[in-house]
């Protein structure tokens, strides 16, 4: 085996990602407090070519630093908007006719590994705070709630971590 490197990793160039075809994914932010987090969330988007992130309250924007140090130019290539308030974004998109789905552990949730994938619908995924998780009033207007499976002592994982869980398995089931 021999390590590619990066001139033979034929990586889409800004321009051809804004034209290329999308995951039918949107991903919301809602009150995600830490910057790298932020990061890593449009790094991963960038990396299933996620349609759109909405990054929701408190949540910090592009261009900032912080941002761009684990994005690492993601924040360029992903199409995104701040709403202020989520529940509004998630109305919003509801409206537009996507299925929208927290992350989050809750009565009634739906294991990652038993959900079942319609490649005719279009998804939001939302992501809440590092430490609240989702609000109780975006669980409320959700048309699911999804979890991951996890068997250790601290059943929480990081959001950016959380994210990449969720977002290979759409894009492994929805390409």
């Amino acid at each position: 085996m021999r390590k590619l490197k990066n001139s033979e990793l034929n990586r889409l160039t800004v321009e051809q990602f804004k034209k290329s075809d999308k995951l039918p994914v949107t991903v919301i932010l809602d009150n995600i407090r830490s910057l790298n987090n932020v990061g890593s969330v449009f790094r991963i988007s960038d990396a299933f070519r996620i349609e759109k992130i909405i990054l929701c309250g408190f949540t910090a924007t592009p261009p900032h630093k912080e941002i761009h140090k684990t994005a690492l130019g993601a924040e360029d290539s992903v199409d995104w908007e701040y709403v202020e308030n989520t529940e509004d974004a998630v109305t919003r998109l509801k409206e537009d006719n996507y299925t929208v789905c927290s992350i989050e552990q809750v009565e009634e949730s739906i294991m990652l590994p038993d959900f079942i994938f319609d490649k005719e619908k279009k998804y939001a995924l939302v992501f809440g705070n590092e430490v609240k998780g989702v609000k109780q009033s975006v669980v409320d207007l959700s048309d699911y709630s999804i979890e991951i499976p996890q068997e250790g002592t601290k059943h929480s994982l990081n959001i950016s971590v959380s994210a990449g869980i969720v977002l290979w398995d759409f894009y492994k089931n929805l390409r």
